[in-house]
């Protein structure tokens, strides 16, 4: 009669469902979606970007250069002196060689400053280089 009584206990504690392989999996899964998820990259500072006839939407570029109507240049929310454009370009070129470059100049910013850190970008040795402007507003 002992074994009767005891029996039916190890059939429920056998029966129970294991969930830690189902733990790791779903931990697995979203360190992979934080891995790979691409994040909204901004300049750091806010620029009254000019209105153009001819603007595509296009996607994001993956580097970032703004231009203030000083002439201050921001990357990654830093402030950065024109001498070190290439320096930092050439770096992340070297880490990502299919990255892009978007200037978003201030329409106030002189036209100069702007073909100074495009030459800058392209002695970096990115090539595809664009510049941001807004839809007219109707």
């Amino acid at each position: 009669m002992m074994s009767r009584r005891h029996a039916p206990a190890l059939e429920s504690e056998e029966s129970g469902i294991d969930l830690a392989p189902m733990l790791d999996f779903v931990l697995n899964l979203l360190i992979f979606f934080i891995i790979t998820t691409s994040f909204v990259k901004e300049a750091g500072i806010n620029i009254t970007r000019p209105q153009a006839l001819t603007a595509e939407h296009k996607e994001s570029g993956n580097i970032l250069i703004a231009i203030r109507p000083n002439g201050d240049i921001w990357m990654d929310k830093n402030h950065v002196d024109l001498r070190d454009v290439r320096n930092l370009i050439e770096r992340l070129h070297i880490e990502r060689p299919d990255d892009t470059v978007v200037i978003i100049a201030d329409k106030q910013s002189r036209t100069g400053m702007l073909t100074k850190v495009m030459d800058e970008v392209k002695l970096g040795g990115i090539g595809d280089v664009s510049i941001a402007a807004a839809p007219p507003v109707d």
